[in-house]
């Protein structure tokens, strides 16, 4: 099935920001759109309002003057439901109530006729739930837009229970017909963005509630280790606190309160203190003129050892030993060894995360993953109580002699990166196993809904076939709660590879 023609006209319910933003997308792909609010006036405001940003567009020249001009006259607010009769598509993108949209869709099966295709915009509530209360379910597909929808390119397209192949199929082309990148997914909580995002919050937090490390250091390291464009503190402190924390409990209790997805109690204290981040001037961080953003933990500078041993390749970090060999440090290998760490000259260790912690193993200092080790402009280091001074001190000096700034966190094991990374990584073999989508649309929904530097399964990749695995196995050692209980389906990942591989 092809896309909707540009002749058939597009109904949008909801004049909030998403109403408008999907409103404006169908408008400047070509198609007559009818804008409908159940609040008298705000249809024919919207429609100002998405005017005017057709008038910034012509100003960036994105949109010329005869481009906005037809657009404008395809424009038509309407003031009774009714009024989007022979609408080709309605998309629904009102409060995030199921009883709401119920009623909503219940209405406009009185009013469309029996090929228009109906599809909701929720990013929390079941796509089946919602199509629960019609007549006939298999037309109601989920259109799931991200904010702001005229600018980010990812659209989930959820398939509920009941929905026809062929209402998924014709809401995906159109989808893409209006330049957008559309993914399929099965309806489950959090769809696929919000479902495998979750790590990404949960992880932070955690280990900020450890007393690990403060907000600034923890989202310094996911930054400039990691890759990620944003922290999840000063992310969260964007969304809204208020909504962030909606969504993760709304996930958690949609899987009937999976530990996986359990809620942070720091963020609850912060949205119960009315906290929400920048639209209230104070959430993780202040805001406002006078507010100073805190400085991550920087460690002072030391004298870079002499020489290092290397026990092996480093697995996923061996592009360190060609980083230190540039430094101008000397690297010795030990070929009777095949570990993975880096003997310093004081005796002690320096080894990467691997879900383990610095106190169980005599002067072991970790360091964390980074997406590039080479463009990595930080690197975080865990040290116990019982390291020597001297062995951090080695080790603060040869990522200090590699051109990084080190912070220093509490013994927290799989660190920041590696255990966010693992958890993302387990969540998205999950996922697939469990046929919510296919690894190439969740490696782009990734990418493209959360911006993250690479997709979980080219990660997964670039780490090895049991890295992910392996560390949360480590991790769910040390905290048996099932939290970091590594999945069935990542441990097929790895035992599969093995087999292919001809290795026990």
């Amino acid at each position: 099935m092809t896309a909707l023609d540009l002749a058939d006209p597009v109904a949008v319910v909801g004049t909030g920001t998403m109403g408008q933003g999907i409103a404006q997308v169908a408008l400047v792909a070509g198609h007559p759109v009818r804008l409908y609010d159940a609040v008298p006036g705000r249809a024919r405001d919207a429609s100002e309002a998405i005017g005017a940003r057709l008038d910034r567009l012509v100003e960036k020249d994105r949109l010329s003057d005869a481009e906005r001009d037809a657009a404008r006259a395809r424009l038509h607010p309407a003031e009774n439901l009714s009024e989007l009769a022979g609408s080709a598509l309605v998309v629904e993108a009102v409060l995030e109530r199921l009883d709401v949209k119920q009623q909503l869709f219940r209405e406009l099966e009185e009013v469309v006729s029996a090929d228009c295709l109906l599809a909701t915009n929720t990013s929390s509530l079941s796509v089946t739930a919602v199509g629960g209360a019609l007549r006939h379910p298999g037309r109601l597909v989920g259109l799931h837009f991200f904010n702001p929808a005229p600018l980010l390119p990812l659209v989930e397209v959820v398939s509920g229970f009941a929905t026809d192949v062929t209402s998924a199929t014709l809401a995906y082309e159109t989808a893409r017909l209006w330049g957008k990148t559309p993914v399929a997914c099965a309806d489950t909580p959090g769809f696929i963005v919000n479902r495998i995002a979750r790590p990404f919050y949960a992880e932070a937090f955690a280990v900020y509630e450890a007393q690990a490390a403060d907000p600034a250091t923890i989202d310094a390291v996911l930054r400039e280790s990691g890759g990620f464009k944003m922290g999840a503190f000063e992310l969260t402190d964007l969304i809204g606190q208020d909504v962030n924390e909606s969504v993760t409990r709304s996930v958690w209790e949609a899987f009937f309160q999976d530990v996986r997805f359990t809620p942070s109690l720091a963020q609850r204290r912060l949205v119960e203190s009315g906290r929400h981040g920048r639209k209230t001037g104070q959430g993780w961080y202040a805001y406002g003129s006078d507010a100073e953003r805190p400085e991550p933990h920087t460690a002072e500078k030391a004298r870079p050892p002499a020489y290092v041993v290397a026990e092996g390749g480093l697995g996923p970090a061996s592009e360190l030993l060609t980083l230190i060999r540039e430094a101008g440090i000397q690297v010795r290998e030990d070929e009777e060894d095949h570990g993975t760490r880096l003997v310093l000259p004081s005796g002690g260790q320096l080894a990467l995360a691997d879900g383990q912690t610095s106190v169980e193993f005599r002067d072991v200092v970790y360091f964390d993953l980074a997406l590039d080790y080479r463009k990595a402009t930080r690197i975080a280091l865990s040290a116990s109580q019982d390291t020597k001074p001297q062995t951090l001190a080695e080790a603060t000096g040869l990522f200090q002699a590699l051109g990084k700034d080190v912070s220093v966190l509490g013994d927290v094991p799989g660190m920041i990166v590696a255990r966010t990374v693992a958890r993302i990584v387990d969540l998205a073999h999950d996922a697939v196993s469990k046929g919510v989508a296919t690894e190439e649309d969740i490696d782009t929904a990734m990418r493209l809904g959360v911006n993250y530097p690479l997709g979980p399964f080219e990660w997964s990749r670039r780490l090895g076939k049991t890295w992910a695995h392996d560390l949360l196995e480590e991790l769910h050692l040390r905290e048996p709660s099932g939290r970091y209980a590594p999945s069935l389906a990542l441990y097929r990942h790895g035992h599969a590879a093995d087999k292919r591989e001809g290795t026990s």
